[in-house]
């Protein structure tokens, strides 16, 4: 594999981060080395590879520049060496694993300065290993040092952070990628064009192990590897099929723009990749517009509309709709409408008629300029009403804290998939159709023996679920005879609140009980449609209905 064969073995070799390893050599120039560091980043930006090399230069005999020398009986038995120790937290996360750690770094290294314990994936590993491992990063002995590398730094507790130097590795620069597959390409000979060598470095979304594993696959063909063969086996779209698309709103090339998007859905390429293409192209448009006085492209304030629009698909899309269906939508919103009505000819006045026509123009602009301030005021009024939030959704807001802490008192597996069984049912056998149009595309992700968490995408169908909650429970308590409390949230709120919860069970903070408001929602009294006439024409004070 190219991946492992061009693995770096010093610093020099580690691509795109070049900070990190600027405070890593200058730790092992002045013989300041800490008992354990914590490289956290997205896949394939260089955190085990970082970690084997500098376990390998701070036991190297002749350490250079680069990190280890690689010439030492260090360095050449650095793979066979007893004291670096690599552990797959993935696949070893158990309190066992830790123990057997703790068991064995009281013993000094057999052959090295330094015991190194090299720990990957380490958020994967139990409360109770962490615990473990707590105890032991609090005083390890001088001879030991841990690395630990993870993807999600997020689910790491606090505790072990504090106790750790951290680095944090970012996507790497895509020209670092692309300059690193020109040298692995020239070293193994491959026939590639540069086009095809950009689209690898663009897919690999800035982890170069990615890009070196898709030129690996693309290797096997004995011509020279295009752009398109990139693209087919990997589901992409090159820079020129985006540009002609974009081409195909401005020439109104309706039937090439449908033919385009389906060859898209049919080559099954992601359509959050599509997306990115598409909003960095119109980003090159948008420079082009304000910097190009010759620009014959779409108006600035329709680029950005557009872009906005594409960037916000993401939101909507659940497993019941098909992304490409949206975009297609979007994208057809900006190609000009055909048989627009010819322009009107009107005949020339003459001098009077032109003055009474100027006269009459100028009375119309100023009636209009008087109106438009008036009704620019009452937006304003308008507006601050709307955006001062009412006592109702103080108390909503209130409600949803407090039944997602009451819920996570008592959570577990088994009542969730109780209750699941039993939503399912209920939606199924659900008669009301005003409950069943709310609750129809909504689940339920965390539940304890009396509240439950339901969850939906759209963010306008979880606050009608919280606002009808209180019809919600009763007609779900009718149909199982259950006595249960629900609250809704977004996808992306329920995704905090369980982080929250993983964290909090894992530093060992309780949650408990919190008493609920008396009242959830109160609904507005209905009215009739002659009362509510009479409201909107009258004040309510001067109107009496028995």
């Amino acid at each position: 594999m190219l991946y492992r064969k061009y693995r770096p073995d010093d610093f020099s070799s580690i691509i795109g981060q070049d900070y990190m390893i600027s405070i890593l050599k200058n730790a092992i120039k002045k013989d300041k080395i800490s008992h354990a560091y914590i490289f956290s980043g997205p896949r394939g930006t260089g955190k085990t590879s970082t970690a084997k090399v500098f376990a390998k230069a701070i036991n190297c005999l002749h350490p250079t520049d680069n990190g280890p020398c690689n010439n030492c009986d260090s360095c050449l038995k650095f793979k066979e060496n007893a004291d670096i120790i690599e552990i797959d937290a993935a696949s070893n996360n158990g309190v066992d694993e830790i123990r057997e750690i703790i068991n064995n770094i009281k013993l000094a290294p057999a052959y090295s300065k330094y015991k190194v314990y090299i720990i990957d994936e380490v958020h994967m590993l139990s409360t109770s290993a962490f615990n473990a491992l707590l105890l032991t990063l609090e005083e390890p002995p001088k001879h030991v040092v841990f690395i630990l590398a993870t993807t999600n730094i997020e689910a790491v507790p606090i505790t072990i952070l504090s106790r750790c130097q951290r680095f944090d590795f970012h996507k790497i620069a895509l020209t670092d990628i692309i300059n690193r597959l020109k040298y692995v390409v020239q070293e193994e000979k491959i026939a590639i064009d540069d086009e095809a060598l950009e689209e690898i470095a663009y897919i690999s979304d800035g982890g170069l192990r990615d890009a070196l594993s898709i030129l690996d696959q693309l290797s096997s063909n004995t011509s020279t590897i295009t752009i398109e063969d990139v693209t087919s086996h990997f589901g992409s779209a090159s820079k020129k099929q985006i540009a002609d698309l974009y081409n195909c709103v401005l020439t109104n090339d309706v039937p090439k723009f449908i033919e385009m998007m389906n060859s898209f859905k049919k080559l099954a390429i992601d359509y959050k990749l599509l997306i990115r293409k598409l909003l960095e192209h119109l980003e090159e448009e948008a420079v082009q517009n304000k910097i190009n006085p010759n620009y014959k492209g779409m108006s600035y304030d329709n680029i950005r509309a557009l872009a906005f629009e594409l960037a916000d698909i993401s939101n909507y899309v659940n497993i019941n709709i098909d992304p490409y269906l949206l975009i297609q939508i979007t994208i057809l919103k900006y190609f000009a409408k055909p048989n627009t009505k010819p322009e009107v000819t009107m005949k020339p006045l003459n001098i009077q008629e032109e003055a009474k026509t100027s006269e009459i123009k100028e009375k119309i602009n100023e009636e209009q300029k008087e109106i438009k301030e008036e009704s620019e005021e009452v937006k304003e009024e308008l507006k601050k009403e709307e955006n001062a939030p009412s006592h109702a959704d103080e108390e909503l807001t209130k409600l949803v804290k407090i039944r997602v802490n009451n819920c996570f008192v008592n959570a577990t597996k088994e009542n969730l998939k109780n209750i699941q069984n039993i939503w399912q049912e209920f939606i199924t056998n659900l008669d009301n159709k005003e409950i069943l149009n709310l609750v129809v595309d909504t689940k339920i992700v965390a539940a304890s023996d009396k509240y439950a968490i339901l969850t939906n995408d759209f963010s306008e169908i979880v606050s009608l679920l919280n606002k009808n909650i209180t019809k919600i429970e009763e007609a779900f308590q009718t149909y199982s005879n259950t006595n249960y409390h629900f609250i809704a949230l977004s996808e992306a709120n329920w995704q905090e609140e369980k982080n929250k919860y993983i964290l909090n069970i894992k530093n060992k903070i309780e949650y408990k009980y919190q008493e609920e408001p008396a009242k959830i929602l109160e609904e507005p009294p209905t009215l009739s449609n002659i009362e509510q006439t009479a409201f909107d024409i009258f004040s309510k004070d001067k109107i009496e209905i028995d």
